[in-house]
């Protein structure tokens, strides 16, 4: 049965710490819905009522264009080992990217991970959980490091020309905000 609190409690925070990915919804007013998976370690807790987590450099870039028309956001977290468990996250978000003011007061919460582009600051409305009976059992072997790897290659300037070419607008066309002065 899903259970609904206002914010998280202790538990349900050690349980977010232990997962390897989570996943993302959001939607503008009209065109497609964005889910996206997330890991590499790059979600924390700040309170229990808000989360932030380090978004990289991907092959789109839905989730600040959906952000900058709607704020409504989804994080879903699955048990994939051990006991079943589903906890979503509902709220509003914020984006900031490198250049603005709050980026240089989130990013002490990440390690260095290149490509970082933009911070996603979850502010939690609602947290429901329900059973995960019908989520298989996955054992955890890595954490990949290809987007790592690509986007040191890449390096800084390498990084800011994708983002003009390719994370500019999302799929419907909305603006990300990603090259914005």
């Amino acid at each position: 049965m899903a259970k609904q609190y206002s914010q998280l409690t202790d538990d349900l925070s050690d349980f977010i710490r232990r997962q390897k990915i989570f996943f993302v919804g959001t939607a503008a007013s009209d065109g497609r819905v964005n889910v996206s998976p997330k890991g590499m370690d790059t979600l924390r807790i700040v309170s229990a009522n808000r989360v932030v987590w380090l978004n990289l450099t991907g092959s789109g870039n839905e989730t600040a264009a959906h952000l900058l028309e709607n704020n409504r956001i989804t994080l879903m977290f699955c048990s994939f080992e051990g006991a079943p468990l589903i906890l979503r996250l509902y709220g509003q978000a914020q984006v900031f990217h490198p250049r603005d003011a709050e980026w240089e007061c989130l990013i002490p919460f990440f390690m260095g991970i290149p490509g970082a582009r933009q911070i996603i600051d979850v502010s939690i409305d609602l947290v429901q959980t329900s059973c995960g009976w019908a989520v298989p059992l996955f054992d955890f072997k890595a954490e990949r490091d290809q987007l790592e790897k690509w986007a040191e290659n890449k390096g800084p300037e390498g990084i800011r020309k994708y983002w003009e070419e390719r994370n500019q607008q999302s799929i419907d066309g909305k603006p990300t905000g990603i090259g914005a002065k």
